[in-house]
């Protein structure tokens, strides 16, 4: 979980691809109130441009809260919270974009490594706002 976050953070859309199944599943819900995700992608390589579209942000800082996750042999599921910043500047205009989100993972472990077999992003609110430098 911290390493999609370090992953996120410094652009590292091969290191953050790196720590899924090949077949895995990522749903995002840009409201988790929802029942339908807003979109799904299947398989590592769909993950590409998701990880890329971090790119339009000067800077991302993503802090990782309170975690569980229940092991069942070579299989897991765990509930996440995080906290991610999003900087964008304009010229002289900057802004600041933070998303409560919590993640709903379901890992499998593959040669002694747990990669995310789904994972679920589920946005419960933003704010928007005025950043000074």
């Amino acid at each position: 979980m911290d390493a999609y976050a370090h992953c996120a953070d410094r652009r590292d859309a091969k290191g953050q691809m790196a720590l899924f199944t090949d077949d895995t599943a990522f749903h995002v819900f840009m409201d988790s109130r929802s029942a339908e995700p807003s979109y799904v992608l299947h398989g590592r390589d769909a993950l590409a441009p998701v990880f890329a579209d971090l790119n339009q942000y000067q800077a991302t800082t993503h802090f990782n809260g309170q975690s569980t996750v229940h092991l069942d042999g070579d299989r897991a599921s765990g509930e996440s919270y995080c906290i991610a910043h999003h900087l964008t500047v304009k010229g002289e205009k900057r802004t600041l974009m933070l998303a409560s989100i919590r993640y709903l993972d379901q890992f499998v472990k593959l040669d002694d490594t747990w990669f995310f077999a789904e994972r679920k992003l589920m946005v419960d609110w933003t704010e928007t706002r005025a950043s000074q430098p």
